[in-house]
């Protein structure tokens, strides 16, 4: 079981790992030895997480799950398969991480009103500016 916090665990029976040759260095045991770990989660269809979790997971992550609904991670970081599983499973508690506080909604600041004062000031300023440039005839 993945214990992501006090909350949320997921089965290792909700997880599918494949395994396959890893590109990069290795020497003579690397066409031998199927070291690279891919995992796949069913996300849409696991009731581990609650909607809201659930909701912002999908969207945080939307470009690593398939049309089928699979989350897809995969690792080939070391060169043995133990290791590059773990490298997953610690990769989907981070994600899983990541989207389980709720975003903050932003509240919009209050003009005070010395910056008010200070706009309109610059306004009236400028204002009079122009106003000084007109080449009017006074009678």
């Amino acid at each position: 079981m993945l214990v992501v916090d006090d909350k949320i665990s997921i089965p290792f029976t909700e997880l599918e790992f494949t395994f396959a040759r890893s590109p990069g260095p290795g020497g003579q045991n690397v066409n031998k030895v199927n070291s690279k770990a891919s995992m796949k989660w069913a996300i849409e269809k696991s009731t581990i997480l609650e909607e809201g979790v659930k909701e912002r997971f999908l969207k945080k992550n939307a470009n690593r799950i398939s049309k089928e609904g699979f989350l897809l991670i995969s690792s080939h970081r070391y060169r043995d398969q133990g290791r590059n599983v773990a490298d997953c499973l610690e990769k989907l508690r981070q994600m899983v991480l990541e989207a389980v506080p709720e975003p903050i909604k932003r509240k919009p600041a209050k003009v005070s009103r010395a910056a008010k004062k200070r706009r309109l000031d610059s306004k009236r300023h400028v204002s009079e500016k122009k106003q000084g440039r007109s080449n009017r005839i006074t009678e």
